[in-house]
């Protein structure tokens, strides 16, 4: 439809130009009066012509004031046998200057041919553009199974290397040798190594996975061709075989190049899992993958990356040796690393002199790298609304909590008995996690509703953690009760805005039983197996490997912990209640309390 509007288009825009043409000859032409022939019988027996051109069945009239005009005559009569059938005497023709010429030139041509060759042309042009438009239609279905693989890295100005990647310095190291490869592969073939064929990044969303392959194409200098794994698979059968073949053709081409493909689990799970058996379209997607890197020759210098978050699910065929030879984790950025990538994304952006980016990173613990980029983003977006020219610790910090719970609901009308639930809720919150020796300390309350949250206790660890105990994880209960416990303690009765705490509470006390093997009763092991089975991006089904009896024995530990927690939490509330009282006052007043306001109210903590 698009080609069809185009052409249809561009052949009235032709049209358009030859009536303009036409006109313009018209207006070109000198208008001259036009008169009748006994007009023109009267003037000359009246001898006012002085001249007159005879062309065809016209006749141009000169005056012998100047004044010219033009008379119509019959093609096939004379102007002398005109004038005696009309009884002019031949002494007043004898004075008239009469000069007979033929039409001549490219006007003649045009005026005589263009009217019977212009429909046939107008006809001709448009049929040829609706042919034209079927034979790009048809190329385009031809081009249907090549590769959508994108090249870039020819650009030295626009070349990432490892540089612009902070943290991740092991998964650096590692593709170090992926760049020597490619950059000297004589002196690794020499010694009878053979080049790896594959690397495969893993590692959680926003980790750097993407970019990181693209800094190894910028460090080798060598082409970089990028590709989705969902761009493979489409609804006709071979189309993605098809354009596997197309993008390692090209790449060959292109030697030494990195391939890349960016979420592979898209075509790479595990065959013969899927609802449609072992012939559909993404198994034959992943096998054309397997043989075309099978049938690379160790000469050609040619490295395939890919990357994945769900390496669980990836088929063993691809995981092999000679296929992705290499494997190369990324984590979260600990608290140097994150400073560094806030280094790195704060390059271009105009940061107050006060600004600290080691206290950013201490806030955001478990961010990764995208995370982070964007806190930066949002606090350059906070001051341009501000109107402000600098960005400040202020509009950092409301960006974190921005991006951890988000944007601020000030707009929000609640009652004074809400926010007065709200406030004793989180005041409890921010209690039990002070006083718990194994909780981390608070660094901010707030009543103010951000994103689904009425309001918000933000505790944050002193140091990253990597492995957790039994304790710290029936303190991280207790304080999740807290805000529930406060409200009975106060109100006699409970709301719902303790809901999503309680779901937390009772989903880590299960993990601590089937996952961690922290129940003293049922021992060390855990407790059921899930199968992947993925239908409409659900995982539907999980093997319980446990009997009846076990299962109701799980239930009382999960009760026994919480119970547990809940006492804690409890013998704090009750005990601190004068301290909680001096909390929920302050909310009420500011609505927010900042780590240095609340440890001035409540003392250090222990």
């Amino acid at each position: 439809m698009k080609n069809l509007i185009k052409n249809f288009g561009l052949f009235f825009l032709i049209f358009l130009i030859i009536a303009v043409g036409f006109s313009v000859i018209e207006e070109g032409k000198v208008k001259n009066e036009r008169v009748g022939i006994q007009e023109f019988v009267n003037q000359i027996e009246d001898e006012k012509i002085e001249s007159v051109v005879i062309r065809g069945g016209e006749m141009e009239v000169v005056l012998r004031d100047g004044q010219k005009e033009i008379v119509k005559k019959e093609v096939g009569q004379t102007l002398t046998e005109l004038l005696y059938d009309l009884g002019v005497e031949k002494e007043k023709i004898s004075k008239i200057n009469i000069d007979v010429k033929d039409s001549e030139g490219w006007q003649f041509w045009l005026m005589n041919i263009l009217p019977f060759l212009l429909p046939f042309l107008l006809i001709g042009g448009f049929v040829y553009f609706m042919m034209r438009g079927v034979q790009g239609a048809n190329s385009k279905a031809m081009m249907f199974g090549q590769s959508q693989a994108k090249e870039s890295g020819n650009d030295p100005n626009k070349r990432v290397t490892f540089k612009d990647v902070a943290g991740v310095k092991e998964a650096k190291e590692e593709l170090k040798e992926i760049v020597e490869f490619l950059k000297f592969p004589k002196k690794f073939l020499d010694l009878g190594a053979k080049i790896p064929k594959g690397v495969l990044l893993l590692g959680s969303p926003g980790t750097g996975k993407t970019l990181l392959a693209r800094a190894t194409s910028g460090e080798a200098g060598v082409p970089f061709f990028h590709i989705s794994g969902s761009e493979f698979v489409e609804m006709f059968v071979g189309v993605g075989a098809s354009r596997v073949r197309d993008l390692f053709k090209k790449a060959k081409k292109n030697t030494p190049c990195i391939v890349f493909i960016d979420e592979i689990d898209a075509v790479g799970r595990k065959r013969g899992a899927g609802l449609g058996g072992s012939h559909d379209e993404r198994e034959q997607t992943l096998n054309q993958i397997l043989v075309e890197m099978d049938g690379f020759d160790q000469n050609i210098n040619i490295i395939v990356m890919a990357a994945t978050n769900r390496p669980d699910v990836l088929d063993s065929a691809l995981l092999r040796p000679g296929r992705f030879d290499r494997q190369v984790v990324l984590d979260n950025p600990d608290i140097a690393d994150r400073e560094a990538i806030l280094k790195i994304h704060a390059r271009k952006k105009p940061l107050a002199k006060d600004v600290s980016l080691r206290k950013i990173a201490e806030r955001t613990p478990g961010f990764s790298g995208a995370d982070l980029a964007n806190i930066l983003n949002e606090g350059a977006i906070l001051t341009a609304r501000r109107n402000k020219k600098i960005i400040t610790m202020d509009e950092l910090f409301e960006s974190i909590e921005k991006v951890m719970l988000g944007p601020e609901r000030k707009s929000r009308v609640i009652t004074v008995k809400e926010k007065k639930i709200t406030a004793y809720h989180e005041g409890g919150h921010a209690i039990v996690a002070h006083f718990l020796p194994n909780a981390d300390p608070v660094h901010k309350i707030s009543i103010i509703a951000r994103g689904r949250a009425g309001g918000y206790t933000l505790k944050l660890p002193t140091e990253d953690k990597h492995m957790y105990t039994k304790r710290e994880y029936i303190d991280e209960i207790a304080v999740l009760l807290g805000g529930y416990l406060t409200e009975k303690e106060i109100f006699g009765e409970v709301t719902t805005g303790a809901t999503s705490d309680l779901r937390r509470a009772t989903s880590i006390a299960r993990r601590l039983i089937t996952d961690y093997g922290m129940s003293e009763k049922l021992g060390p092991r855990t407790f059921g197996e899930k199968e992947e089975m993925i239908f409409l991006g659900r995982e539907i089904h999980e093997q319980k490997d446990y009997s009846e009896k076990i299962a109701e024995q799980i239930d009382e530990e999960i009760a026994g912990f919480i119970k547990l927690a809940e006492g804690k939490a409890k013998e704090i509330i009750k005990s601190k209640k004068d301290v909680l009282e001096k909390v929920v006052a302050r909310l009420l007043k500011t609505e927010t309390i900042e780590r240095e306001e609340f440890e001035h109210l409540v003392g250090k903590k222990k």
